[in-house]
């Protein structure tokens, strides 16, 4: 079936529920940033195959929506005869929706797909013009989806606490404690992530994230009603390792125990950017008295203990081997007098072949992105939807991978010469290196957030006249989520506090369209730092321990401390890394790290 097939299809739905628009976003119905294959809807009906987008159609119309990473993959892979394309941050889709709309206009979406806080803003915002939120029981995409793929079926994993570093009975009553002192009966929890960080579980339910997809009730008196799929626990004792206080129910479970808490009176909270708005109605049609507030276990999950991090430390010591490796490899194979002409999928094969030969490594922790040429001018770029570039063709590549290990999650980027970079390019390179050197050595005081720091990742570039369409830094979760809030380094960023334990990218770009895309990526843990002072000053120890490519680097663009930076950062990956590595790869690795 066509796109123009799919479309038809689904605005003979809409007409059928006498709809004017229908919003699709790219969520699933526990609104987290990654969503299995069979929730892909936004991708089903338009092409679009990026982590964060929407899409709103019209009777006569269609637009797509998205962020600054994908406005060049976006043109790739959507017909441009069948959407407009639309910004999702500068051109929202409401706004849209307002525009090609009168009064009176009914317009449809999904309430498990969107959340409590979108709900309540976007009601308000299209009342004000006279148009109608209208609720839809049955998804038109879900209609006319004929080869939707079944959920996975995968096992749960339970976490021991020698990776956790906590029993889930501390984590839960340190929270119920709070539940408790704010009077409120119980914590409606969505997500996955802290579902299976509250309760020391993990999952394969979605590729790249290593969770249990679920839905919880924190009850303040530390007891957790766990719905999701029993088959996955079969032959798992989660009382003895979760608490005996922890039941687990089956999903279609869940709507009779919300509407009990209702009948109840209950005082139930929920976070209204994350529980969809489903849940939220049906426990407000049921009695129950709803508080918004933050997610309670988002921030405790984002400040690693000393078990994670030190996990973290192993594990991202272990994939600085693999990486180096790989970029070994790399270079083997290009300085042959006739070099087998890889692509940028054979290309990712190895590395992941590199990372799997850890017993600890458990899967990728993200779709890697394998960047050749032009390609790396789209930030999110996946080699899955096109024909895979050929290394020989262009100067340079990008390759931004991770791994998830039983006892961290890990994400670099590093940008290589393969072929010759002219001096417009080093000269970029450079000027992100050294925002990425900056923003490493930042000291700040207690309370400063992501969005304070990230003009020092960018001022090199800016001085110059050159930016980049996407924040500096997302957090990153343990054997979790590669994408982890609510910190994160962005001019749009959170104001939360960083806080010891955090762990943070650091990755400024640049991006030239049709041409090659830069970026330079470590992870860094926060960490309390020395001074002479007399405040709180915290700043960041690094995580990841890969060279940077002598080869694109233009000293003229660095001051001594950036050099100084450097040849210190390569004399620590030279101790660390060269331990572990051995023929060829070593003799690598030691001109890599040379002082410059």
């Amino acid at each position: 079936m066509t796109h123009a097939q799919r479309l038809a299809n689904v605005r003979d739905d809409m007409q059928h529920q006498q709809l004017d628009a229908f919003v699709v976003p790219h969520d699933d119905e526990h609104l987290g940033e990654y969503i299995p294959p069979y929730a892909e809807r936004l991708h089903w009906l338009t092409g679009f195959s990026g982590s964060a987008g929407a899409a709103v159609v019209l009777a006569g119309k269609a637009a797509v929506f998205v962020d600054g990473r994908y406005t060049v993959q976006v043109r790739h892979q959507c017909e441009a005869a069948l959407f407009e394309y639309r910004h999702l941050i500068e051109q929202p889709a409401l706004n849209y929706v307002l525009d090609e709309l009168s009064s009176g206009a009914r317009v449809g979406f999904d309430p498990r797909l969107h959340s409590r806080g979108w709900f309540d803003a976007a009601q308000k915002k299209l009342a004000a013009k006279g148009l109608e939120l209208v609720p839809v029981t049955t998804n038109p995409i879900d209609r006319h989806w004929h080869h939707r793929p079944a959920p996975e079926a995968h096992p749960a994993l339970l976490l021991s606490q020698e990776y956790s570093g906590q029993h889930s009975e501390a984590k839960r009553n340190r929270i119920a404690g709070q539940l408790a002192a704010d009077h409120i009966d119980a914590q409606l929890l969505t997500q996955a992530e802290p579902i299976n960080w509250l309760l020391n579980i993990r999952g394969r339910d979605i590729p790249c994230l290593p969770v249990v997809l679920s839905f919880a009730l924190l009850h303040n008196d530390g007891s957790v009603q766990l719905f999701a799929d029993p088959a996955k626990f079969e032959g798992l004792d989660l009382a003895a390792h979760s608490g005996h206080n922890v039941s687990l129910s089956p999903f279609d479970a869940l709507e009779s125990a919300l509407r009990e808490l209702g009948q109840n009176g209950a005082r139930v909270q929920l976070d209204p950017a994350t529980a969809n708005a489903w849940s939220s109605l049906i426990l407000e049609q049921a009695g129950a008295r709803l508080v918004f507030a933050d997610d309670p276990c988002m921030l405790p999950k984002a400040c690693k203990n000393p078990v994670e991090v030190q996990g973290s430390r192993a594990a991202h010591l272990r994939d600085g081997v693999a990486v180096s490796r790989f970029l070994a490899w790399l270079d083997r194979r290009l300085s042959q007098p006739e070099p087998q002409l890889e692509d940028e999928g054979t290309l990712a094969d190895k590395l992941q072949a590199l990372r799997a030969e850890n017993p600890e490594f458990v899967e990728p922790s993200f779709a890697t992105i394998s960047a050749l040429g032009p390609n790396a001018a789209m930030c999110h770029y996946h080699h899955g939807n096109g024909t895979p570039r050929t290394l020989g063709q262009d100067a340079i590549y990008l390759v931004d991978s991770g791994g998830q290990y039983l006892d961290g999650t890990t994400d670099i980027t590093r940008t290589v010469a393969v072929g010759e970079p002219d001096n417009e390019m080093r000269k970029l390179f450079t000027l992100v290196l050294r925002g990425h050197i900056d923003l490493a050595c930042a000291r700040f005081p207690a309370g400063t957030g992501g969005v304070q720091l990230d003009v020092l990742a960018r001022l090199p570039l800016w001085q110059q006249g050159y930016n980049f369409d996407h924040g500096t830094g997302h957090g990153v979760g343990h054997y979790l989520s590669v994408h982890e809030g609510p910190q994160r380094i962005s001019p749009k960023g959170s104001a939360v506090a960083l806080a010891t334990g955090m762990i943070v990218s650091n990755e400024p770009g640049y991006y030239r369209e049709n041409a090659f895309g830069i970026r330079c990526e470590n992870l860094e843990v926060v960490q309390p730092a020395e001074t002479d002072g007399d405040i709180p000053v915290f700043g960041f120890e690094n995580l990841t321990w890969v060279p940077f490519d002598h080869r694109l680097i233009d000293t003229s663009w660095l001051e001594h401390r950036h050099i100084d930076w450097l040849n210190s950062y390569h004399a620590n990956v030279w101790e660390k890394i060269s331990p572990l590595l051995s023929g060829d790869d070593l003799t690598w690795l030691e001109q890599a790290t040379r002082p410059l």
